[in-house]
């Protein structure tokens, strides 16, 4: 089991690979489809200099954060799977979600220096593993909107690393 701490320096993401199993602390954020594009966005246009917002190194968790709890959405939903490179390109080191996704992803998370991790489908367990919770943008969303976590040894299991996938 290793142990990553957020933000996530470029060596540790390099040792990374498929099947390792990992937990995750410290911050990471939320987003699933609404919000993704939005945040693409803000990086195409240079505007995420002028938010909360830092993805140096950080893990984004596809998922809404609503009161029921948390628990990851399919990342090879077009939104989501779409917005990998971008997101990857402004320092996001891993993605983390469910399902399959398109060997080019595998090949671009490679050349970016970054993995795909699933995490089991646990709602009810990962709120146990959630020590703050905080809306960092697009409120207008809902449960939808960016939301930023701290964690506590949330599990995953990487799914996509160095041109390999687990399916």
């Amino acid at each position: 089991m290793k142990k990553l701490v957020t933000p996530i320096g470029e060596e540790t993401a390099n040792n990374l690979r498929v099947r390792d199993m990992v937990l995750i602390s410290g911050y990471i954020y939320c987003g699933r489809d609404a919000v993704l594009p939005r945040i693409c966005d803000l990086i195409h246009s240079g505007e995420i200099c002028k938010t909360d917002i830092h993805l140096q190194g950080s893990v984004i968790f596809h998922t809404a954060v609503s009161p029921a709890g948390i628990g990851p959405t399919s990342s090879n939903k077009v939104e989501i799977e779409a917005s990998f490179e971008t997101l990857s390109s402004a320092g996001v080191k891993l993605h983390l979600g469910k399902g399959q996704i398109r060997t080019d992803t595998i090949r671009m998370l490679n050349e970016k220096n970054a993995v795909y991790a699933v995490i089991p489908p646990v709602t009810a367990l990962l709120g146990e593993n959630i020590l703050e919770q905080r809306l960092v943008a697009f409120p207008e969303l809902g449960m939808e909107a960016f939301y930023e976590l701290k964690v506590k040894e949330y599990p995953a299991i990487i799914a996509a690393a160095k041109n390999e996938s687990i399916y």
